[in-house]
């Protein structure tokens, strides 16, 4: 099973993911009591805030009784218990988070920018 947490927005706009293998983890009982204790299906309703972060947490497959992928979009000021630890455990694990490149946020030639 693959957890990834991708954070975007914040004042440059940026995202950032990191990933974890849950099978491959020491303590995977507990990744696993974690992701199944989460709120997937609750209704989030705060809006996103300017220059804050917006985490997307995706989990394939989920423990046994839901084999197919979830999903859910947190602002961060809503990131509060069960999600806070699983994105701090995520992003703790891995230590080479995927940014873009430089080359993918250039603007075109002759591009101002505004």
């Amino acid at each position: 099973m693959k957890v990834t947490v991708t954070r975007s927005g914040g004042f440059a706009g940026l995202s950032t993911r990191w990933e974890v293998r849950v099978d491959e983890q020491p303590d995977e009982d507990s990744w696993l009591l974690l992701l199944r204790d989460l709120p997937w299906d609750a209704q989030r309703q705060v809006p996103p805030q300017p220059d804050r972060y917006i985490y997307r947490i995706r989990c394939e497959p989920v423990p046994a009784a839901r084999p197919e992928p979830r999903e859910a979009v947190i602002p961060e000021q809503s990131l509060t218990g069960g999600w806070r630890e699983l994105v701090d455990r995520v992003r703790h694990l891995d230590t080479t988070p995927e940014r873009p490149t430089p080359s993918s946020r250039t603007r075109k030639r002759g591009s101002t920018g505004f």
